[in-house]
């Protein structure tokens, strides 16, 4: 099987985070000697003098005070970001460079900026990134050197203007040659603007420089450091691409033009990049990167770069120079026209590493909001997406600039993970509210090892109060949470201290399940960010991640069947019968069901959970309700909304929804079928789907002790009730199999109820599935299509159905024990802690009395 590695929302957040960037456009850092030269504030803005002092109540400036501060662990201010700024300059100043430096993979230097006395080498990069760092030769550096050294040495400007032209010339080609040069910058924008004629003017020069020359000889000129003279400006530009252009290297260094916002040295009016368009025409070959977005001249560069295949768009400096919907809008008009083969992304950090640090930070939860709605939209996939961070953050520099770097993935420093979720999560909750009406609280459920669903209400006052002060949204909830059983005892080891972060996830928001109420399903994370490897929610986004590692997707359908009783003085009783019975359509008339499960498909209909199908079952008042397919994680929360839903209109309406599996002794027991197919497009082909359904058989005895999770649960574990049968094996259309094949990979799993914790039962089958098909495992029972426990010897040999369903739970969790490839599969520390909770809490049900436990269940589930 060819293994084509697939993308999910999941892989584009891990590929944002991860990939390494090129930053092919900055400047050298401070001495830290001559840090406090230089203003700090200088960081998020182009201001400078009186005007700078101004930027404090600028968004950029607001936006930067948040992050740093919860980056620097200090209260949200400046001055104490400042603060703590200056403390990690008096204390281990390298380390903190190196922090700000994170995920930065190496950096193209500028270093013609000035102050160069105060300033480190290109080279000192190298002690913070993975990769060496190149040189950017900034071209009007070279042009005053040369010209200021003609002007000394020479007798008359035409001897002057020749020596520095040629010392010019023979500079750019030393280093066109040089392996630590990768490009070359040009500043002409701050000086004539970009308006380039299209062909080169010596004549223009030759005056612009005797003008020069006469000041000189005047005395007006003691040392010439700055090139700002129409002609001569542009003839140095023509010069550098000619000599590019000519160059006998198949690979052309590129050049970098300053475009668009500036410090108030430039004249905005002369910056946008569409005064570069005879010049591109001029010199097709000569690759053009246009700098900073060319803010507020996006659109241009973007037109530029999508119609020349010479021109480049970077979309650097906006970060954090702009706000963050500014830099959205950045992002989404450069995507308007440009292709994102096209585009590069650059900090323009300068003298201080904060810069460094807030555009890493900034352009990463940019992405992130712009990508995820576009692919929510249609506009993109997931894999396209993904690969379009690759490109912007690495791949195209490090083709353009000819680096022949290996893209290799890093982690995010873990601190930086609350800042960049929280405008994600307003988003998502503003988007969610529109149109309606203002909720009081937000629940965040998790379900525990025993499928309790537990949950936190925070009233909405906190969760907007929160999310506005870019604080973590996260509860503490205590690490024994995972190891309760039903009525809070501790199962054996656990240990009442430590705690966790509860953290929602806003993708699953949903109105209820009741008024008032809003709905999110949480993860547990450790305090740094990182998962919690006995979370159940986090293990089947990991085994989903698993699968697509190995080309594989899934799609899951799952049955709800539940039954309805009445609350009558405490107690609970069953519906009258009314001759109910499997699909008789006077059971849909019962006032349980017009009451309770048609007011539940209304709110979950509105909900955007579109139920597919209603039908009576066998018991009274049982009832089935048949869920859309979704992928396995989407599909698990629907599964579980929709049962909170349907569980609050029946307590509304004076009933209870029980999902006991076998709630009356000589009836049809209860059970949350779930139906299967593997959604990749050679998903299809037995050769994927047999070794998947394989893997599934060889550990079902093991993966029971996760669908059938309860001493309840066998109950139900019978021959010829339709249940799924005692035997392991699948057969076509075999409603008495565990496995029942429908048609190609589609497949229901019969032999789990509502006790069980979907997320960890799905985790296992899946995990269990995909190892069988990276393992290639042969489906070596053959399709019984008979019950099996009517197969005689022979047929059990020929059908190879000689290995029994566990009995009981002990016997389940007893296999689970002994399963050690399954345990490598979903973490031995999380089979550990569930099988202790479940040993507890089979220990606790032995203890009681049938009826008792009965009811006891009927109260749980």
């Amino acid at each position: 099987m060819t293994v084509i590695p697939l993308q999910t929302e999941t892989s584009l957040l891990r590929t944002i985070r991860n990939t390494p960037i090129i930053d092919h456009h900055a400047h050298p850092l401070l001495k830290l000697e001559s840090i406090d030269k230089f203003p700090l504030l200088s960081i998020v803005t182009e201001a400078n003098g009186d005007a700078i002092d101004s930027s404090k109540t600028g968004m950029p400036h607001l936006r930067a005070v948040k992050q740093l501060s919860a980056i620097l662990d200090c209260e949200p201010t400046w001055e104490s970001v400042s603060s703590a700024i200056r403390a990690k300059q008096s204390g281990n100043y390298e380390a903190w460079v190196e922090r700000c430096m994170s995920g930065i993979e190496n950096v193209l230097v500028d270093d013609g900026l000035g102050a160069g006395a105060d300033l480190e080498a290109y080279s000192h990069f190298d002690k913070f990134t993975r990769s060496h760092n190149k040189r950017i030769v900034r071209i009007e550096t070279i042009a005053a050197d040369v010209i200021d050294r003609a002007l000394s040495e020479s007798k008359t400007a035409d001897e002057a203007f020749h020596s520095a032209d040629a010392a010019f010339s023979a500079a750019i080609v030393e280093s066109i040659r040089d392996t630590e040069v990768v490009g070359f910058k040009s500043v002409i924008c701050y000086r004539t603007g970009l308006a380039i004629p299209r062909k080169q003017d010596s004549g223009t020069a030759v005056n612009s420089f005797q003008q020069i020359f006469e000041q000189k000889q005047a005395g007006h000129i003691q040392q010439f450091n700055r090139l700002e003279h129409a002609g001569l400006n542009e003839y140095f530009v023509h010069r550098l691409a000619t000599l590019i252009r000519d160059g006998p290297d198949l690979h052309k260094k590129p050049i970098q033009f300053h475009t668009g916002l500036g410090d108030n040295d430039i004249t905005l009016a002369k910056s946008s990049p569409a005064h570069l368009q005879e010049f591109i025409r001029e010199y097709p070959t000569v690759p053009i990167v246009l700098l900073h977005a060319a803010y507020p001249f996006t659109r241009e560069a973007a037109y530029l770069a999508s119609v020349y295949a010479n021109v480049y768009a970077d979309v650097g400096e906006v970060f954090p120079a702009v706000s963050r919907d500014g830099q959205e809008a950045v992002i989404r008009q450069a995507l308007e026209l440009c292709p994102y083969s096209k585009i590069l992304w650059s900090t323009d950090g300068h003298f201080f590493p904060e810069t460094y640090l807030l555009a890493v930070e900034q352009v990463r939860e940019v992405l992130q909001s712009v990508l995820i709605d576009f692919v929510h939209k249609g506009d993109l996939t997931w894999a396209q997406t993904t690969r379009l961070v690759e490109d912007i953050f690495f791949n195209n520099s490090n083709k353009l600039y000819n680096l022949e770097l290996k893209l290799q993935t890093s982690s995010p420093h873990p601190t930086t993970e609350i800042a960049r979720s929280g405008s994600r999560n307003i988003q998502l909750l503003t988007r969610f509210l529109q149109g309606k009406d203002e909720p009081k609280f937000l629940r965040i459920y998790w379900n525990d090892m025993t499928a309790t669903p537990r949950v936190r209400a925070i009233p909405m006052r906190r969760v907007w109060s929160i999310l506005h002060n870019d604080e973590e949204l996260s509860f503490g909830v205590t690490k024994a949470s995972l190891g309760l059983l039903q009525n809070d005892w501790p199962a054996p080891g656990v240990s009442p201290s430590g705690e966790w972060k509860l953290h929602p996830d806003f993708q699953t928001l949903h109105v209820g399940p009741r008024k008032g109420h809003i709905t999110v399903r949480g993860d547990f994370k450790e305090p740094d960010g990182s998962p919690v490897s006995l979370c159940p929610r986090t293990l089947l986004k990991k085994t989903v991640e698993r699968a697509a590692e190995h080309g594989l997707a899934f799609v899951l359908g799952f049955e709800i069947e539940l039954l309805l009783m009445r609350r009558v003085d405490g107690k609970f009783e069953t519906l009258d019968g009314d001759g109910h019975a499997w699909s008789v359509g006077r059971a849909m008339d019962h006032p349980g069901a017009a009451d309770i499960i048609e007011e539940a498909i209304e709110q979950l209909d509105a909900a955007g959970i579109y139920i597919e199908m209603v039908h009576p079952e066998s018991a009274n008042g049982q009832y089935e309700i048949i869920l859309p397919r979704a992928p396995p994680l989407e599909a698990v929360d629907t599964l579980l909304y929709t049962r909170d839903v349907i569980s609050s209109c029946a307590t509304a309406k004076g009933y209870r929804m029980t999902l006991h599996p076998k709630p009356f002794a000589m009836a049809c027991g209860t059970a949350a079928h779930v139906h299967m197919s593997i959604s990749t497009p050679n998903g299809s082909e037995r050769s994927v789907y047999e070794p998947f359904y394989a893997g599934i058989l060889s550990h079902l005895r093991a993966i029971a002790a996760f669908t059938y999770s309860s001493m309840a649960s066998y109950e139900r574990v019978q021959d010829g009730c339709w249940a799924g049968g005692t035997w392991v094996t699948w057969g076509t259309q075999n409603r008495e199999t565990p496995l029942r094949k429908i048609e190609g990979s589609h497949w229901e799993l019969k032999c789990m109820d509502g006790m069980a914790n979907p997320y960890l039962a799905m985790s296992a089958v899946l995990l269990a599935g995909t190892e069988g098909v990276v393992r290639g495992e042969e489906l070596v029972w053959e399709d019984c299509i008979k019950d099996p426990a009517t197969l005689s010897p022979e047929e059990r040999v020929q059908l190879n159905v000689q290995t029994k369903f566990p009995g009981s739970i002990s016997e389940a969790l007893k296999a689970l024990e002994e399963d050690r490839a399954l345990a490598a599969l979903l973490g031995q520390e999380l089979v550990d802690r569930y099988l202790a909770v479940k040993g507890a809490e089979t220990s606790l049900l032995e203890g009681m009395e049938e009826d008792v436990r009965r009811r006891w269940v009927m109260e749980r589930y």
